[in-house]
């Protein structure tokens, strides 16, 4: 039995580059004489695929759960830190005198996140992979928190249970549905990158409904790329999964999928309030 090799195609742009591992494994009668049965050797091969079969499944469990548990975790840092310099005067006191600690904010966040992205021996080795996810983190909770600060705290706890159930329904319309969105990364490429220049259009159009457009398109590609990310990252039927080695990466495409549509979310309740 010789297993291929498996192969990486990096299919997004800035920050979403995924790894789509297709790997193919064969199986055969091991320790088969030339006078053996042919019934032995039809034994041999079907033990065989049931422990293939009973392994790979094993894994895949065991790499969905630390993803989902890792992810936990990340959310917890982020809304907790919203609901910090939401709530907390003094926190966005802290925020305004020391605007300084914004900019390194974004400056720890590329680096965190391009090396993660770029290097694979970075988001493979532990506790390497843990202490750039957890930087990256921090830096995210941060931007996020200090950026929520100019809309009501009604609007942020009411954006984060419309995130929280928008999530939760794609989550469970990824596991039961028929339909492969794994087949669509070209698809979603396109999509970003057209959102990507009608972003930076809209940046010298300023206006409400140029907002809302924008965020509402954002929310809906969002939304599909969580329905992707989980599908590649459940494995199963679909033609394309993420190798199980790969954790880091899953949580951190499944943590910007929903930290975006809670940021879409929370600025079409913004300007719709207004």
């Amino acid at each position: 039995m010789e297993p291929k090799e498996c192969g990486q195609q990096y299919q997004y742009a800035v920050y979403h580059d995924r790894p789509d591992v297709n790997v193919a494994i064969g199986y055969g009668a091991y320790g088969s004489t030339a006078s053996g049965t042919a019934g032995d050797a039809d034994a041999d091969a079907e033990g065989q695929a049931k422990g293939l079969s009973f392994d790979n499944k094993t894994i895949r469990r065991g790499f969905i759960r630390k993803v989902y548990m890792i992810l936990m975790g990340q959310l917890v840092i982020t809304f907790g830190a919203v609901a910090l310099f939401v709530f907390s005067k003094d926190a966005k006191q802290f925020a305004v005198l020391n605007q300084w600690l914004f900019w390194v904010a974004i400056g720890v966040l590329l680096i965190t996140m391009l090396s993660m992205v770029c290097c694979e021996k970075v988001r493979r080795e532990t506790p390497t992979n843990f202490i750039f996810l957890g930087m990256f983190t921090i830096a995210e909770s941060f931007l996020l928190g200090v950026s929520a600060i100019r809309f009501a705290p009604n609007e942020v706890l009411l954006a984060i249970g419309i995130t929280a159930a928008i999530c939760l329904a794609l989550t469970v319309f990824a596991l039961q549905t028929k339909y492969d969105f794994t087949l669509m990364g070209g698809i979603l490429v396109a999509c970003l990158v057209a959102l990507l220049i009608f972003g930076f259009m809209a940046l010298f159009m300023h206006g409400k409904i140029i907002s809302l457009i924008y965020s509402s398109l954002s929310a809906v590609l969002f939304s599909i790329y969580l329905v992707y990310d989980t599908q590649i990252m459940m494995g199963g039927g679909h033609k394309y999964s993420i190798s199980p080695e790969e954790y880091i990466f899953a949580t951190l495409n499944l943590y910007l999928d929903i930290i975006n549509i809670f940021i879409d979310v929370l600025n079409i309740l913004g300007i719709t309030q207004d």
